[in-house]
């Protein structure tokens, strides 16, 4: 059934006219992806996804790709009160080895995971698990870092029917396209996304 949902999805996709549609055309035109028609020439952002929007196997680009800066590294240093000299202390990064600070990894965690919320988990109510989270590359203030993720299962949930659990992993890279962080997540989405949309005004 999912299989078959996915194909009608994406034929109806390729049936879509042009946007934006010609001066011309009526006021209800076709809607671009990533929208949904709220009223009479009105549409509204989509945020995340409901359970029969996900398919198993498929591989995410998520966009747009986001740039570390002094203030985001400063700033979680500061809110997670790490001494560590390593992310803070140039000398010391010199007389090591490093040359430079470190960002931190919850940095590399926050912006990487962030990317990935649009598209994928929006809807949630709950987060339920971050697995295998490994750091594997160094990351630097004024690194560029963009995240892809591939969606590894989706499935009803046995005791929370009107939700479903997605899992997928994600990975970070920066702009040589070396892999920095890479993790697995697991999430609640709604079963009937529609019905929630309908009820939050999203």
């Amino acid at each position: 059934p999912r299989a078959d949902h996915t194909s009608r999805q994406r034929n109806s996709f390729r049936q879509l006219p042009s946007w934006p549609a010609t001066r011309g055309d009526k006021v209800n035109a076709a809607v671009p992806p990533g929208y949904r028609r709220v009223g009479d020439n009105r549409v509204r952002e989509l945020v995340g996804r409901g359970l029969e929007e996900f398919v198993v196997g498929e591989i995410i680009e998520h966009r747009p790709a986001r740039t570390v800066t002094e203030t985001d590294h400063l700033l979680t240093l500061a809110l997670t009160a790490n001494p560590a000299p390593v992310h803070s202390d140039v000398r010391y990064c010199e007389q090591t080895g490093r040359g430079r600070p470190l960002v931190c990894g919850m940095v590399t965690l926050g912006i990487v995971l962030g990317a990935t919320v649009r598209s994928i988990s929006g809807l949630t109510t709950a987060n339920l698990a971050l697995d295998g989270l490994r750091l594997e590359n160094p990351v630097h203030v004024g690194d560029t870092l963009r995240a892809e993720t591939e969606i590894l299962t989706a499935r009803r949930s046995r005791t929370r029917p009107e939700h479903g659990v997605v899992t997928c992993r994600t990975n970070g890279y920066n702009q040589h396209d070396q892999r920095v962080i890479t993790f697995t997540r697991a999430f609640l989405v709604p079963a009937d996304p529609a019905q929630l949309r309908d009820a939050t005004g999203y």
